[in-house]
């Protein structure tokens, strides 16, 4: 009887303890938002007695309703809960069955009376998309773009009967890109980051740590919900705050303007970086200067003389277009369906009915949205049609250009025939006259035969290490554009043109770019040395000489990668033998270095693509211009869409992810070792792929008393300086005869001073700057430990005064084993002598 007894007692117990610090809840809301608050809450052990959402809407259910019915928890669907300011009792007396000791509100649309959000023991606390008190009302998010704020944020709250006046529980907040759109906030920051908000906020009520903070009244705003009639561009504004208007009522209600007589509005804003590209006039009315249809879009002036552009267009019958086919718009025609067409339409349409539940029949005048369809319909229609039309790849904005039925099967048998693609390359360039010379460099991300921004539209600062410049934004890629990327890669080599294209005309391929690398030696010698730092006249022979030289090699090779049989003498019975078939693996990633940029992603690059394979590169993010120059050019030398795709931006997030990614197959990476242990594990965990690493190494030169004392001079010196030192065969360390040491160290100064430190560009250059700051600062703390251990400085180990990020080249000696300077690799300037014993 003891014993049982102390059993049912355990188990009291434990059943206490897990429900410590948590609460019976009633959620009150809807959408996506509010059902992955109501899955995590449950996940943290809370118990949601009840959930409150709205009735469904032409058939569908509420995607909170939908989880919660699956659960068993009880659903309730109330079109209002007050009628003339007055509570309904039924409804009131339904939310006060559940028992709830805590009202959470995730997205609620609905006015909820006072006696219900004070019901509760710890009352309500809603979400609200902005750091209030500024943007209070609906519309929070639009008037965060609208209003230009470089900070956007969302506030959990205490519900009182003002319209979010009530006191803060807690507020997070992030930087507005430039770019930045009402969906890239929401997927970015507001969404994810908000659902763990809610559930913190719910958890620090449980543990009586929630903080009530007024809200103060200075800095308090509100704006209703845009309407249409209110949403019109006004046009004498800057570039700026034009775009922000049209980013901020994208996708709803749109920003607006008369062109041709009829309201016109716009879609897809961002600021416009660089020169202004030719197109055709139009019209518009009240706008000071017309716009510009282009490749990319439509280009529009504010009244600073600076430039957005929008990429689509939406007329008053609802047809959206790309904005570059304004002029065209009209001209396409309905196009007759082969029989394998209609196949594909006629599962195109199952998949359309599995989605619209709700609608009978689907015709051809079916329109998506107008059914009911969401956002996240989008994604499930393409990733659908993706998995049962063998692969074809659509885009989100295919479907908003496209709504009806049967305009939408015109588009995917556009895109089936291959009518709907670029024939010619559009590259935005950043042009600049240096060098005698007009360089014209990419600088978005290179993905599927396209140059595009990173899908959040972030960019980065690329600095000349001459000046300190800056030489242009670069896109910065998002995981996003990884995955985009290597899709693209893999179906270039699973289904496109590249793996099924004979080895002798792969080999063509790359023969022409070779050719074309060649051609234009000057210029990306250029850029490379603008880029990198690299002395103009090494960069034209060995940076770039010898990329050339690496791609016509591994052309050679394209067509004499063959099996081989081996007789298997021991088998019984004999007569037997085995075969090997050499395959391409697939997909390859490659993350190379700054010190070499172009040569390194030639060394990895043409044996990745002469074995068949495609590529995702990741350039090192302070080097990306050669490898954007490089992307241009295969484009040229006519390399399929997909085979190589080039992602500048951080190791820690484009590399990273590759290293991780279940589609890759191959990964080659040169950098640090400590780096190179974080991708070997990442390539080991994600599935086993296969890895290749070139990591830091301290190589020695020896020089023995009976050498040509000339001659080991030089080559010590070219082993040490070449390339800034920034090389990763350069002798980290000389070990000198004590008979010559001397004279060695005397003869190298001599030299030193006379080489000359400056302008890579200048034909005369022999020392340049090194490749970026912090490198510099890094060598410079190398120095400094140096002379703290012991050894003797004898020249060098500042930085060079003239702008810039040059360092002197530097000699040390007395090196022991011990120290610093023996054991790491500087990766710099400076020569480290030790000296050894006769003999």
């Amino acid at each position: 009887m003891l014993w049982l007894g102390s059993q049912a007692l355990r188990r009291f117990s434990t059943r206490r303890a897990h429900f410590k610090n948590k609460l019976k809840l009633a959620l009150i809301g809807q959408s996506l938002f509010g059902q992955e608050v109501y899955s995590h809450l449950r996940k943290e052990g809370h118990r949601v007695v009840g959930v409150f959402t709205v009735p469904d809407k032409d058939g569908k259910t509420d995607p909170l309703a939908l989880a919660a019915e699956k659960d068993g928890t009880p659903v309730f669907k109330f079109p209002r809960w007050r009628v003339k300011g007055k509570t309904i009792k039924e409804v009131a007396e339904a939310y006060k069955s559940v028992g709830a000791e805590l009202n959470v509100l995730p997205f609620c649309t609905q006015f909820i009376p006072m006696d219900v959000i004070d019901s509760p023991k710890y009352g309500s606390i809603i979400y609200h998309p902005s750091i209030l008190p500024r943007h209070r009302g609906a519309s929070a998010i639009n008037w965060t773009l609208i209003m230009g704020d470089k900070k956007a944020g969302f506030s959990v709250f205490w519900a009182d009967d003002g319209l979010d006046t009530g006191p803060i529980l807690l507020q997070k907040s992030c930087d507005v890109e430039p770019n930045d759109t009402v969906d890239a906030l929401y997927n970015r920051f507001l969404f994810p980051e908000g659902i763990k908000a809610m559930v913190e906020a719910v958890q620090l009520i449980a543990d009586g740590k929630a903080p009530r903070i007024p809200q103060p009244e200075e800095g308090a705003t509100y704006e209703g919900i845009q309407k249409k009639e209110n949403a019109e561009i006004s046009w004498d504004q800057s570039a700026e705050v034009l775009h922000n208007w049209i980013r901020g009522h994208d996708k709803v209600p749109g920003a607006w303007t008369e062109i041709n007589g009829q309201m016109v509005t716009f879609y897809g804003s961002s600021l416009l970086k660089s020169s202004v590209p030719s197109g055709e006039p139009l019209e518009i009315k009240g706008a000071t200067k017309p716009g510009l249809v282009t490749k990319n879009g439509l280009v529009l002036f504010g009244n600073d003389g600076k430039a957005l552009m929008v990429r689509n267009l939406q007329f008053e019958d609802g047809r959206m277009i790309p904005a570059s086919q304004y002029f065209s718009a009209g001209e396409t025609s309905v196009l007759e369906l082969t029989a394998e067409e209609v196949k594909v339409a006629g599962t195109i349409k199952v998949i359309w009915a599995g989605i619209l539940s709700n609608v009978p029949v689907i015709e051809d005048s079916t329109d998506f949205f107008k059914s009911g369809a969401s956002s996240m319909d989008v994604v499930r229609l393409v990733e659908e049609i993706r998995q049962k039309c063998g692969g074809l790849q659509l885009q989100n904005e295919d479907v908003y250009l496209a709504t009806k039925f049967e305009d939408f099967i015109q588009k995917v048998v556009r895109k089936l025939r291959g009518e709907e693609s670029e024939e010619e390359l559009v590259v935005d360039y950043v042009s600049k006259e240096v060098n005698e010379m007009t360089v014209k460099m990419p600088y978005q991300c290179f993905i599927n035969g396209q140059f595009t921004d990173a899908d959040d539209g972030k960019t980065y600062d690329t600095i000349n290490p001459t000046d300190g410049s800056i030489i242009c934004k670069v896109s910065y890629a998002s995981l996003v554009d990884v995955d985009k990327a290597v899709a693209a890669a893999k179906d270039a080599f699973e289904n496109g043109e590249w793996g099924r294209m004979n080895a002798r005309e792969r080999g063509r391929l790359m023969y022409r770019l070779a050719d074309l690398l060649e051609e234009n030696q000057e210029e990306l010698a250029t850029i490379e040395a603008l880029d990198s730092g690299a002395v103009y006249t090494l960069a034209l022979k060995t940076h770039i000489g010898m990329s050339v030289q690496t791609f016509r090699y591994f052309a050679g090779w394209c067509d004499k990668i063959q099996g081989s049989t081996i007789p298997i003498n021991q088998a019984r019975p004999n007569r037997n033998l085995t075969f090997t078939k050499k395959e391409p693996l697939g997909v390859c990633a490659i993350i190379i270095p700054w010190n070499y940029p172009l040569m390194m992603l030639a060394w990895k690059s043409a044996a990745c693509l002469a074995a068949g394979n495609t590529l995702v590169l990741k350039p090192a993010q302070v080097t990306p211009l050669t490898a954007l120059k490089f992307a241009e050019l295969s484009v040229k030398a006519g390399f399929p869409k997909g085979v190589i795709n080039i992602i500048p931006g951080s190791g820690g997030i484009a590399g990273q992810r590759l290293s991780e990614h279940p589609d890759i197959r191959k990964l080659g990476f040169t950098g640090s070792t400590a780096i190179g242990k974080q991708i070997m594990k990442s390539c080991a965990v994600s599935n086993l792929k296969k890895v290749s690493l070139e990591l830091g190494g301290k190589s020695p030169l020896i020089i023995f008393n009976d050498c040509e004392l000339d001659k080991a001079v030089r080559m010590g010196m070219g082993a040490v300086f070449f390339n800034k030192g920034e090389n990763c065969i350069a002798a980290g360390r000389l070990f000198v005869e004590e008979a010559i040491h001397d004279e060695f160290v005397t003869r190298v100064v001599e030299e030193i001073k006379k080489m000359k430190i400056g302008d890579p560009l200048d034909r005369s250059t022999d020392h340049g700057p090194q490749n970026h700051k912090a490198h510099l600062e890094k060598l410079l703390q190398y120095c400094e430990a140096g002379v703290k251990e012991g050894a003797t400085l004898v020249y060098g180990g500042r930085q060079v005064q003239r702008p810039g990020f040059f360092m002197e080249p530097t000699v040390f000696t007395d090196v022991e084993d011990h120290m610093y300077l023996a054991k790491e690799e500087s990766f710099g300037p400076i020569m480290v002598i030790s000296k050894f014993q006769n003999g």
